[in-house]
């Protein structure tokens, strides 16, 4: 069968989920011609699993994405059902932006705004096979047998490539939500030399809103006033929805234990390896024997649908021994399925084979993201798309890459844990993940990113310009609490007194009365009776720049540290084997990763600091030769 040539673009985007889609809307954004591939029009920006967008550390990615000019934030605020902050009850650092969303909404929004982007062709096909030219242009071939030529190319295949369900004894290749799979471009893929391994993940069923008996079930209300995740959006958001919780039994136990050996992830069919952080329910009833119940979730998929979603209820169980084991569940007792449970398997690569700017090391012009890339979660993927597109078209333009390192977001977090650690089982993101947390709120991500996008070209200047009005109240408020002195009196002993904090007999500054962890802003609102009329979200950075002023200092003297040695550059053609005084284990692990500088090497599994300084004193006489 002859192909046709169907087109030429600068950036080719082969998948249109989470990833894809940030990925074509940079590339095209910043003035490349970009075509995005979806096998199935209908199932861009799906969410195949839960309906929500954040989460603990997800919510921080979001918020970055949307400071440096992405798209996810703002389409997950205008389909938010119920918004809510967590971790509240923690310190600011772990705060953490979640929303239920109308899935069928954000999917439809997504694609049409992919479909409105100028430089942009949203086009159905599927890529099964492509190539490097000899110019080092790249050649996509269709099922359909058309050839496209691309300067640039991002895989972000998410769940498709390989994909295979499992629903306990049945298996059948399949993409999430019965959507035909890449059944292809994997092979073509090793055909070029690209390492593939199977990872797997999982989603609960949906079961009909008219079956569930919410009389007993405990209500989770939305948080007021809500907060959104783009800063963009300067109308508040409506809590439409309140979603519910319920618990797993010894019964649901029993069900679960007496048909264990019919889950095809206990008896050897799935060859992949799970997300740890995210396990099936007959994975914690395993791992967790001591416990005798598990929490679920109830939550809604959208307005217009009566489907509801059971998260913490993922299973590969067989469809009727979901049915047993939900119907032991207080509320569940009569729920219809109307999409059972089931495991997906699928290809991706190993994320070491990658640079910082997720192009491949070997493949100069190729680009993964997502779960391609060995990652879990819509917001991951959508992280790593924004940077790969950026990157993408940084590289056709002949301008220097994005790189974001670990004390810049969670993003170059996220990024620089995939290429330096790599990822044996999904990796999910966690605010445990970076040692600088403290600094990457979610609060200040426009403080961190927002300069980045601008000057990329990803932020528009009436934005920038309530950015930096925004940056310049701050100053002028957290200016006025150290000028300001609050004098002794009856009012101010009586909310010490009351708040259980030490009195004052003289004038004190309002900074020191705002450091003290027992007070903030709306306790100290009687005596402070020149505050000017100022958005919470201004007092919220002050309270906490003041509260945090002596840890923060000391995150950002060790952010100074760490980027001293990311200063200090490896050169790509060592030989470590030959470097002498490296152990075995470091010279195999440093051989493999060809780390950029120092700081990137320490934070390789496997290299201690006994061979960093093996590695700065051979640095120290590679110099000494060079200036001879």
């Amino acid at each position: 069968m002859s192909t046709y040539f169907a087109g030429e673009y600068d950036v080719a985007v082969i998948g249109a989920g989470h990833a894809g889609i940030e990925a074509a809307l940079a590339s095209a954004r910043l003035g490349c011609h970009t075509a995005v591939f979806t096998i199935n029009m209908d199932a861009v920006g799906n969410c195949p699993c839960n309906p929500s967008i954040g989460g603990t550390a997800k919510g921080h990615l979001v918020r970055e994405i949307d400071a440096l000019g992405g798209e996810m934030g703002k389409a997950a605020d205008a389909c938010t059902l119920q918004s809510r902050m967590l971790n509240r009850g923690k310190g600011p650092a772990v705060h953490s932006l979640r929303a239920q969303i109308d899935r069928r909404k954000y999917s439809s929004l997504m694609k049409h705004t992919l479909e409105l982007q100028n430089y942009l062709d949203l086009r159905q096909a599927e890529i099964t096979d492509f190539e490097q030219d000899k110019d080092g242009t790249w050649l996509l071939t269709t099922r359909m047998l058309g050839v496209f030529r691309a300067k640039a190319v991002i895989i972000a295949t998410g769940t498709y490539l390989g994909g295979r369900i499992y629903v306990g004894e049945v298996s059948y290749e399949s993409g999430p939500d019965g959507i035909f799979p890449a059944a292809f471009l994997g092979e073509s893929l090793r055909k070029l030399g690209v390492k593939t391994r199977r990872f797997k993940t999982g989603t609960p069923a949906r079961v009909k809103r008219s079956s569930i008996d919410f009389t007993e079930l405990e209500v989770q209300e939305g948080d007021e006033p809500t907060v959104p995740f783009s800063y963009d959006t300067l109308s508040p958001l409506e809590n439409k929805v309140v979603c519910h919780v319920s618990w797993t039994n010894e019964n649901t136990k029993k069900i679960i234990l007496d048909n264990i050996h019919r889950s095809p992830l206990y008896g050897g069919k799935i060859e992949g390896v799970g997300p740890r952080y995210c396990p099936s329910l007959e994975d914690k009833i395993v791992r967790f024997a001591d416990k005798s119940r598990h929490q679920l979730f109830i939550e809604p998929c959208g307005e217009d649908t009566e489907e509801m979603y059971l998260q913490g209820m993922s299973s590969s169980l067989p469809e009727e021994v979901q049915l047993d084991f939900y119907h032991t569940i207080k509320g569940l007792e009569h729920a219809l399925i109307m999409r059972p449970a089931y495991a997906i398997e699928y290809d991706c690569i190993d994320p070491t084979d990658m640079l910082a700017t997720l192009e491949f090391k070997k493949f100069p012009g190729l680009y993964g993201a997502g779960q391609f890339n060995g990652s879990s979660g819509y917001e991951e993927a959508a992280a790593q798309g924004l940077i790969a597109g950026i990157n993408a078209a940084l590289m056709v333009q002949g301008k220097e890459p994005l790189v974001l390192d670990r004390a810049s977001s969670y993003i170059g977090t996220l990024i620089d844990d995939l290429v330096t650690k790599g990822a044996n089982e999904p990796y999910r993101m966690m605010t445990s993940r970076s040692e600088y947390r403290l600094i990457l709120r979610q609060d200040n991500a426009d403080e961190r990113l927002t300069p980045i996008g601008y000057r990329l070209g990803l932020i528009g200047e009436e934005r920038y310009q309530r950015f930096l009005h925004k940056q310049e109240l701050i100053k002028e408020e957290l200016k006025r609490v150290k000028m300001t002195v609050i004098a002794p009196s009856d009012e101010l002993s009586n909310i010490l007194v009351s708040r259980e904090t030490s009195d004052v007999t003289t004038g004190i500054r309002l900074i020191d009365l705002l450091k003290r962890p027992e007070l903030n802003y709306e306790v100290l609102t009687p005596i402070d009776r020149n505050r000017p009329e100022l958005p919470f979200v201004i007092f919220e950075q002050v309270e906490i720049a003041v509260k945090y002023d002596g840890y923060i200092k000391k995150q950002l003297a060790a952010v100074e540290n760490m980027r001293k040695l990311e200063t200090k550059l490896l050169p790509d053609d060592i030989d470590y084997h030959a470097v002498t005084g490296l152990r075995l284990e470091a010279q195999e692990k440093l051989n493999a990763i060809k780390p950029l500088n120092i700081g990137q090497a320490s934070r390789i599994s496997g290299v201690s600091p006994a061979d960093i300084n093996v590695l700065m004193i051979y640095l120290m006489k590679q110099r000494g030769r060079t200036n001879e």
